[in-house]
């Protein structure tokens, strides 16, 4: 039995190529860079439930001109370090630990897998990424949620949820709350595991089709334009489906709200916004996540098959 096991494990292994995950870190930076200032009105627009002293906005163009007003374009960058360390590490160890997860299932590279094999390959493989990145997706939402004239000196810098920079946030983040305050909305990013589940198993599908159609290998490289539709498709799908739990965990993570728990939040939130509430920042969210998306699995495909037949 521990010889199966051993044999097992030495086999998934095998399965693990770094250019999965240097190419999964090159597209997951590049879209970052580029789409940072909707992800962070998307997160304020998230948190806004009406019962906190913070800056509201009445649309995405205000919200845009409140920022660079206040702080200037810059602003707008407000936590981009730790989310591009988080976006290219995510998207590194997910394809990274996908892709291997994949070809054990497969074992012949030229039979493809089912919906079904897809979905189980990426839950596992975002489980796993969770469990590392966890931290560093707090810090990006506090840091985003640093306002001016909110957080200065007194009671609060004494609690330490000011923050300098994405080391002093760590810092004080595990010093104030502890280890369980980097995993702060690790359990509704469990539920959101099915998000990436859904997104990988409609991509893969659509590919497989694709391929199906026009006669093409399953593992062959396809033009820009196909990966870029098939990603926009599969991220739309996924978000629409499982956008509440993204709600909730920021909702979590927020230093300046006082929700102790996944069904208090999903509780207050209803009774005070109505399942509306749970969709407060969708508008953004497809316009940061669909265009990067599609950055991401261009770049992650044109650089893996690149490298891949040089290993």
């Amino acid at each position: 039995m521990a010889a199966d096991i051993q044999k097992q494990a030495a086999s998934l292994f095998s399965q693990l190529k770094y250019e999965h995950l240097v190419a999964g870190i090159s597209g997951g930076v590049l879209s970052t860079l580029v789409l940072h200032p909707l992800d962070l009105i998307k997160i304020r627009f998230q948190v806004s439930d009406g019962l906190q002293s913070r800056p509201t906005y009445n649309g995405l163009v205000h919200a845009c001109r409140s920022i660079v007003q206040q702080r200037g374009v810059l602003g707008l960058y407000q936590g981009v370090m730790p989310n591009v360390w988080g976006a290219g590490a995510s998207w590194g160890f997910y394809f990274f630990f996908y892709n291997a997860i994949k070809a054990y299932m497969q074992g012949d590279s030229t039979v493809p897998l089912g919906a079904g094999h897809h979905m189980l390959a990426a839950a596992q493989s975002g489980v796993l990424t969770l469990c590392m990145t966890n931290p560093i997706w707090v810090v990006k939402t506090r840091l985003c949620l640093q306002y001016d004239g909110i957080d200065k000196g007194g009671v609060k810098e004494n609690k330490g949820t000011v923050y300098r920079g994405m080391w002093d946030a760590l810092t004080k983040i595990y010093r104030y709350e502890g280890f369980r305050g980097l995993y702060k909305g690790m359990i509704p990013g469990i539920f959101g595991v099915s998000h990436g589940a859904l997104q990988f198993m409609a991509y893969e599908e659509l590919k497989k089709t694709y391929n199906s159609h026009m006669n093409l290998p399953p593992n062959g490289q396809l033009g820009a334009m196909e990966y870029i539709t098939f990603a926009a498709l599969s991220k739309m799908f996924a978000v629409v489906t499982t956008y509440p739990y993204q709600v909730v965990r920021s909702r979590l993570q927020d230093q300046h709200a006082k929700y102790n728990s996944v069904l208090g939040t999903v509780k207050t939130t209803y009774r005070g916004e109505g399942w509306r509430g749970f969709y407060k920042g969708l508008l953004p969210n497809l316009l940061r996540v669909t265009p990067a998306t599609c950055i991401t699995f261009v770049v992650y495909e044109k650089i893996s098959h690149a490298l891949l037949p040089k290993r």
